[in-house]
C-alpha cells in the first residue's frame, strides 16, 4: 500500500513538473513573439519616414496575402509623403509605442492583438515655425508564421486612417502658403451665435476640446491612459465610433461641452446612444436643424480653403476649437471629427475615433472626392 501511494505521488509530481515546464515553454514562445512584434513595429515606424523598403521587407512571408500587407505599408508611407509635399510640410520623425494585448503561439503560427500609438513630427518647408506633432492610434490583428526559424507577417488587419491613394490628394498650389491660413486672433467674424429656435443653447467649447483630447483613445498625445470613456459604449465594431465620440465631446454634461440632450439626440446609460447620437447623417441633420449648429460651408478641399468674397480667408478659417467637421463620401456623411485647435502655422487640427486621431491636420487621410461639412456650434 505504501509503495502504491508513493508511486501515485511520484506520478503526480512528474505530471506537475511536466505541466510547469510546458507552461514555461509556452510563455517563452509568447514572449518571443511579443519581442518580435516590438521590432516589427519599430522598423515600420522607421520606414514610414525614411521609405527604405529593405528595412521592412524581410518581415513579410513569401505568400501573396503577406505581400499584400507589405504593399499596404509601402502605400501608406507614399501617401503621407505625397500629402506633405502638397501641403508644404516635411515629416522629420516618427515614434511609436506598442502594446501587445495578446499573443498566442500554435506550432509554426502565432496570433496577436496589438495597439499602436504613433507620433508624427513635421515642419513647414516655407516658414520658420517649431516642429509640429500629432498622434494616431490603431488596433491590429496579426497572424505570424515561422519561415527558416524566423517569425514573419502572414496577414494583418487594422483600420488605417492613412489608407488613401497618394494620386488623389487635392492640389493646393494656390493656397498652402497663404498667410490667411493662420489662426484667427479673435472671434469677431464668427457666424452669428443667435439661435433660430426658442431654445438658447449653452455650449462650453473649451471643455469640449479638453474632453476630445482626454478621450482620443490609442492616439499618441491622448489622456486617460489611451482609453475611451468607460461611461459610453464603444461602437467601433458596430459601424464606427466617430459620431458617438463627437456627441460625447459636445454633449457630456460632466466633462464635455454640455449641450443639453433633447429631441432625438440622447445617450441612455444602459441602452447606449440614440440613432441621432451615433449615426453620422442623423447627427449632422440634428446639429443643423436643432439650432445647435450652423453650416459655414460645404465643399471639396479646394472649395473650403480658397479665398472668396464671402470668406476672404477661406471658409475653413471660420472654424473655432469645439466646432465640427463632417466628411462626405459618395453622397453620405461617412465620418465626424472635432476641431481641437490649430498648429503653429494655423492649420486646423481635429480629434476623432475609429481610427483614433489626436490633433491631426483636418484633411489628412481623405482625398479629392471628399466633401467637408464645416459646422460652427453656437455658444
Amino acid at each position: 500500500m505504501v509503495r502504491k501511494t508513493l508511486f501515485i505521488m511520484l506520478s503526480l509530481c512528474c505530471i506537475w513538473i511536466t505541466a510547469v515546464a510546458e507552461a514555461a515553454s509556452s510563455l517563452d514562445k509568447d514572449e518571443e513573439v511579443a519581442d518580435y512584434i516590438q521590432q516589427l513595429f519599430k522598423d515600420r515606424t522607421n520606414f514610414l519616414i525614411h521609405q527604405q523598403e529593405q528595412v521592412i521587407r524581410h518581415h513579410y512571408a513569401a505568400s501573396g496575402i503577406s505581400r499584400h500587407a507589405l504593399r499596404h505599408e509601402v502605400e501608406r508611407s507614399a501617401y503621407i509623403h505625397a500629402w506633405a509635399e502638397r501641403r508644404g510640410v516635411q515629416f522629420i520623425n516618427a515614434h511609436s509605442d506598442v502594446r501587445v494585448i495578446r499573443a498566442k503561439v500554435m506550432g509554426s503560427k502565432a496570433t496577436a492583438s496589438v495597439v499602436k500609438s504613433l507620433r508624427l513630427d513635421y515642419i513647414y518647408t516655407h516658414s520658420v515655425v517649431p516642429a509640429q506633432s500629432f498622434g494616431i492610434g490603431t488596433r491590429h490583428a496579426l497572424t505570424l508564421t515561422k519561415e527558416d526559424g524566423k517569425w514573419k507577417v502572414l496577414r494583418e488587419w487594422y483600420l488605417d486612417p492613412l489608407e488613401e491613394n497618394p494620386k488623389l490628394i487635392p492640389k493646393s498650389d494656390d493656397m498652402m502658403l497663404r498667410p490667411q491660413m493662420r489662426k484667427p486672433s479673435n472671434h469677431a467674424d464668427r457666424p452669428s451665435t443667435q439661435s433660430n429656435t426658442l431654445h438658447k443653447p449653452r455650449y462650453n467649447r473649451q471643455q469640449a476640446v479638453t474632453y476630445a483630447n482626454k478621450y482620443a483613445g490609442a492616439a499618441w498625445g491622448a489622456g486617460n491612459k489611451h482609453r475611451y470613456n468607460p461611461k459610453y459604449r464603444d461602437y467601433t465594431g458596430l459601424g464606427g465610433d466617430c459620431t458617438n465620440f463627437a456627441s460625447q465631446c459636445i454633449g457630456d454634461a460632466e466633462e464635455g461641452g454640455g449641450l443639453k440632450m433633447r429631441g432625438g439626440w440622447h445617450y441612455f446609460l444602459f441602452n447606449g446612444g440614440s440613432r441621432t447620437w451615433v449615426q453620422t447623417d442623423a447627427f449632422k441633420n440634428f446639429m443643423l436643424y436643432s439650432g445647435y449648429g450652423q453650416l459655414i460651408a460645404k465643399g471639396k478641399f479646394v472649395d473650403v480653403v480658397k479665398p472668396s468674397k464671402k470668406y476672404p480667408a477661406g471658409a475653413i478659417a471660420k472654424l473655432a476649437p469645439g466646432d465640427l467637421i463632417g466628411y462626405e463620401m459618395k453622397g453620405d456623411v461617412d465620418h465626424f471629427s472635432v476641431v481641437v485647435g490649430f498648429d503653429d502655422f494655423g492649420y486646423p487640427l481635429v480629434n476623432s475615433h475609429s481610427a483614433d486621431r489626436y490633433r491631426v491636420p483636418f484633411d489628412l487621410g481623405w482625398d479629392r472626392y471628399t466633401s467637408y461639412w464645416l459646422i460652427h456650434l453656437r455658444d
